[in-house]
């Protein structure tokens, strides 16, 4: 019950990676909003964790506005009084090459997965400060440290997130505001599954390019974001820890 009484946000939190997260916060006492632009989609995670006997209440919001951004933080606070933990997991990956890609397509992953991030922390962080302190989490990934061929929006993007990562927690680590990030490899989700159909390939032929036999699971990387936003990760402020079952990039 490491969060217990704390309350978690967690966007992106529909489906895949950031379902999983919310109920790992919820598993271990927080309150936790699940926020997705997907509202069908925010409700039914919402409700899991409630049906697991956890608390969560689903906030549907578009977070590629910077309007949608503030209002999600405005209204937790307004419903709260606090934020204890923002993850900032929504995502978009939009596959190709420089000159295979729109330019709506590269407008649309600045927009989701860095813009949002700039927007949410900047209206979260002086409830935070005013609180003493709390933890900020970013989804990065392997690909924004080391980029996979063919990717290059989503590549880029994810670099931006792990350089405002450590740009973030270097401002702010003296207010007691941690910030890491997680950096996963290959994780079954549905953004991998849609992926993989498209290639020809199989989750089995994935499993077969990772050292430890297999891709990663939604709920192993839940696992690590809970673990950084917790008392026992009070020294990390900064890191962007991989979490790829020692795989290469492909």
């Amino acid at each position: 019950m490491r969060f217990k009484d704390k309350v978690v946000v967690v966007t992106g939190a529909a489906g895949g990676i950031g379902s999983a997260i919310g109920r790992r916060f919820a598993s271990e006492g927080a309150k936790v909003v699940i926020t997705d632009v997907n509202s069908e989609g925010a409700e039914a995670s919402a409700a899991v964790i409630r049906a697991a006997g956890g608390a969560a209440w689903a906030y549907a919001s578009d977070i590629s506005a910077a309007e949608g951004c503030k209002a999600v933080i405005a209204d937790v606070m307004a419903r709260e009084g606090r934020i204890d933990v923002l993850c900032n997991n929504a995502g978009i990956n939009r596959r190709g090459n420089l000159l295979s890609l729109t330019a709506e397509d590269w407008r649309l992953s600045f927009a989701i997965n860095i813009d949002a991030m700039f927007h949410l922390c900047q209206a979260v962080l002086p409830h935070m400060i005013a609180a003493g302190g709390g933890a900020i989490v970013n989804t990065a990934s392997q690909w924004g440290l080391y980029p996979a061929p063919n990717h290059i929006a989503y590549n880029v993007t994810k670099a931006a997130v792990a350089s405002f990562t450590q740009n973030l927690a270097r401002d702010y680590a003296h207010q007691n505001v941690r910030v890491n990030a997680v950096c996963p490899g290959e994780i079954h989700t549905p953004m991998l599954e849609a992926g993989v159909k498209r290639s020809g390939r199989t989750i089995a032929d994935l499993d077969k390019l990772v050292p430890f036999g297999r891709i990663g699971r939604p709920e192993e990387v839940a696992a690590l974001v809970a673990f950084l936003a917790s008392d026992e990760a009070a020294f990390m402020c900064g890191s962007l820890v991989e979490i790829t079952g020692a795989q290469a990039v492909a």
